[in-house]
């Protein structure tokens, strides 16, 4: 199927700000949460999908941050999103983190303790890219020894029953990966692999081939 760049990424942007924003609701406990309005927002990478969260943010009024090697720094500039000096500021400098990184040998395990315990206190971390890139140990750890951080995700981490036994309200992962399932999304999927199955019946074009 074609995954032409910037496909559905708002989709998973609104989710991303509607995690946090539920995070910061305390699940909706009852409980006196707080509001993103004012909060720093730290992205990891910054690709489509961070693009689109960057500018739903910046509309609630949240100060935007980013790292990205892959992306030059004057096109965070441009979207109004500071650029972060290392990684380790990226997670030390931000109330909320949101991971948009891909899964690959270089990131897998990579999120641990080194990053997450340099937090703020109080601080969510998000995850709607891929369940690999954290190393779930460390993890657990670090929410044992920080009750105040919380960990969002539609990506269901190997160690979910050990996170919601221990930290039920402080943790939550939807039953299945929900970035892009909404209606809309949908379509423009569909719609997309009927344009790609023409183009390629019409002149051959296979640009978007993944097998």
């Amino acid at each position: 199927m074609e995954n032409t760049p910037g496909q559905n990424s708002n989709a998973v942007a609104e989710l991303v700000i509607g995690l946090a924003i539920m995070a910061a609701r305390n699940k909706y406990s009852g409980t006196t949460g707080f509001e993103i309005s004012g909060k720093r927002i730290g992205l990891q990478a910054f690709g489509q999908v961070s693009r689109h969260v960057a500018a739903i943010a910046k509309g609630f009024g949240m100060e935007v941050s980013a790292i990205d090697p892959y992306c030059p720094a004057e096109v965070m500039e441009k979207a109004g999103v500071k650029c972060a000096a290392t990684l380790e500021d990226l997670y030390a400098d931000n109330d909320i983190v949101s991971i948009h990184i891909p899964a690959t040998p270089e990131t897998v395990g990579s999120i641990g303790r080194n990053l997450i315990e340099r937090m703020p206190k109080g601080a969510i971390l998000i995850n709607t890219a891929r369940k690999e890139v954290i190393n779930e140990p460390e993890l657990a750890e670090v929410l044992e020894a920080r009750p105040d951080i919380k960990y969002m995700a539609d990506v269901k981490p190997g160690n979910a029953d050990v996170l919601v036994e221990k930290f039920a309200d402080r943790v939550f992962f939807t039953p299945k990966k929900m970035g892009a399932q909404t209606a809309e999304a949908n379509l423009n999927a569909g719609l997309a692999a009927a344009r790609q199955i023409v183009a390629f019946f019409k002149d051959g074009t296979d640009r978007f081939r993944v097998n």
